[in-house]
């Protein structure tokens, strides 16, 4: 059945390892890579504490990159620059 999996598309994708939370200006960035086509498509989630609520964004692109590693270094570079952009009109 696996030869069936793998020839029609339901092979596994590779997973991505869990990676650390950044904190930036207030704002926590969790880089989520995510596995598509044997490679990582850049993933994160921002999120922020606002009056007692935790508000969360999540950041998919298009960029993807040959390493679960690198694609989520990338994310928090990515993270940090719509933070810089938008503040916290990420939310709404």
């Amino acid at each position: 059945m696996s030869f069936f999996k793998k020839l029609f598309g339901g092979g596994d994708e590779p997973s991505a390892p869990a990676h650390e939370p950044v904190e930036h200006e207030g704002f926590m960035i969790l880089p989520q890579p995510i596995p598509e086509g044997g490679q990582f498509r850049l993933g994160a989630t921002i999120s922020k504490e606002m009056d007692g609520d935790v508000k969360e964004h999540k950041l998919i692109r298009a960029d993807m990159f040959p390493s679960a590693d690198q694609c989520a270094e990338y994310a928090v570079t990515k993270a940090k620059q719509v933070i810089k952009e938008q503040g916290d009109r990420i939310f709404r």
